[in-house]
């Protein structure tokens, strides 16, 4: 039976989750599609672009994203208490950028006299407006929608475009976080539509690679040290960064956790996990593996198939 999102979704056990969607019939919508024999890649382009749009907009956040040819992942940061220092205007023109507005509001942002009733419900609205931005499945049905629209009209088209809702799966430790983003960051590399991490496209993964070469190579021509600060700013600027050792100040939004680190181990899981076997365990990631409490078979078991496990036990490393 299907269950109400909000007793899915609750941010008091935790803040970040998994979300899935598949075009209808898993048809590859967004794709090479074999049957029309027509390419749709241009619509994965769309999905970025959407996302990193409301990203923007919602007071949710991205971790890591991977557009395939017929479904999508996303893990996401829910932080709803950021909307309470939201200014009323600001509620406002943030809902204004997808929606046009009930008229009250409209009569309000042209400085129109209001009675003390008209303001009261003025007031009542915007915190709806609020609570909104905050609320996954508004995110949602705001990206859905839009992608279903364009495409349909692009194919000349009407009907459904996503397969019944999405899924959504709870991710309430530093283990299932990070196992989760490996697991979506290698959705291209599973599927063996790429070799390697670098040419995964429409991939959050391959954004922050390509982001850490383009650092890499401006430390190599001007030849300068970085700072801390440095390392966390040459992230992509929509997405999560990694803020590496947990001596920086945790009033820092983002994963502490080490960039490098999350590289070994991405690169590392995809390599066993294409061959399908699980092979000796590099000095390099044990470390990795010991801190996250688990053994190399349980990482790799969950890499393969993530939404088949869940972790419980919180271990106090997500800001």
């Amino acid at each position: 039976m299907t269950q109400a999102r909000q007793t899915i979704v609750d941010t008091n056990i935790t803040s970040y989750y998994h979300i899935i969607n598949r075009c209808v019939r898993r048809a590859f919508l967004c794709g090479d599609d074999p049957l029309t024999q027509r390419n749709y890649d241009h619509r994965k382009a769309w999905m970025v672009d959407r996302i990193r749009y409301l990203s923007s907009i919602f007071a949710i956040d991205i971790c890591a994203y991977a557009v395939m040819s017929n479904h999508y992942h996303i893990v996401v940061k829910l932080h709803p208490q950021s909307a309470n220092d939201w200014s009323f205007d600001e509620v406002i023109q943030r809902w204004r950028q997808l929606f046009s507005g009930k008229p009250l509001v409209n009569r309000y942002l042209r400085g129109e006299s209001l009675t003390a009733a008209e303001r009261d419900a003025l007031c009542d609205h915007v915190e709806l407006l609020r609570r909104r931005l905050t609320d996954l499945s508004w995110f949602m049905k705001c990206l859905n929608e839009r992608i279903a629209r364009d495409a349909n009209l692009e194919d000349r088209c009407s009907g459904a475009f996503w397969e019944g809702r999405f899924k959504s799966y709870p991710l309430c430790d530093m283990a299932a976080l990070l196992n989760c983003m490996v697991y979506v960051d290698l959705n291209p590399v599973r599927a063996n539509v790429s070799e390697t991490l670098e040419t995964s496209d429409f991939t959050s993964i391959q954004e922050r690679l390509l982001c850490e070469a383009k650092r890499l190579n401006e430390c190599k021509v001007n030849k300068v040290n970085t700072t801390e600060r440095d390392f966390i700013d040459a992230q992509p600027s929509w997405l999560v960064p990694f803020l590496g050792d947990e001596q920086i100040d945790k009033s820092d939004h983002g994963i502490f956790f080490s960039k490098e680190d999350y590289f070994v181990l991405v690169d590392w899981t995809g390599r066993v996990v294409k061959e399908d076997k699980v092979s000796a365990i590099p000095p390099n990631v044990k470390p990795i593996l010991e801190n996250l409490q688990l053994g190399a078979e349980i990482w790799l078991s969950q890499s393969k198939q993530f939404t088949h496990f869940s972790h419980h036990l919180p271990i106090q490393l997500v800001a």
